[in-house]
């Protein structure tokens, strides 16, 4: 059976909110959400997030939450590079940026 799992993630104090949809025959897509912006799994398409002016990380070839956080940041919009989200850092740094 296919699940939608809504977790509770603290980082540094602050709530995040995590998302994992488990899919058939394929890896879950994942996304954490912040108080300002989100970082995403390579399911999710930065190039829409750009269009929609969101802070948006995408990072890939991960399967649970702390895969997400500990992941390196493989593109960034515009909104979420002026908060100091850099492509290389971790998933957990960008978050962190995103309150």
């Amino acid at each position: 059976m296919y699940m939608v799992t809504v977790t509770p993630i603290k980082i540094d104090g602050k709530k995040c909110l995590g998302v994992k949809v488990e899919l058939p025959d394929s890896p879950p897509m994942l996304l954490i959400i912040a108080e300002k912006g989100f970082v995403m799994c390579g399911f999710l398409n930065v190039e829409a997030a750009e269009k929609l002016n969101v802070a948006a990380a995408v990072v890939s070839g991960v399967k649970t939450f702390k895969d997400v956080l500990n992941a390196e940041v493989k593109a960034v919009t515009s909104k979420a590079k002026n908060m100091g989200v850099n492509i290389k850092m971790k998933g957990v740094e960008a978050l962190k940026r995103m309150f």
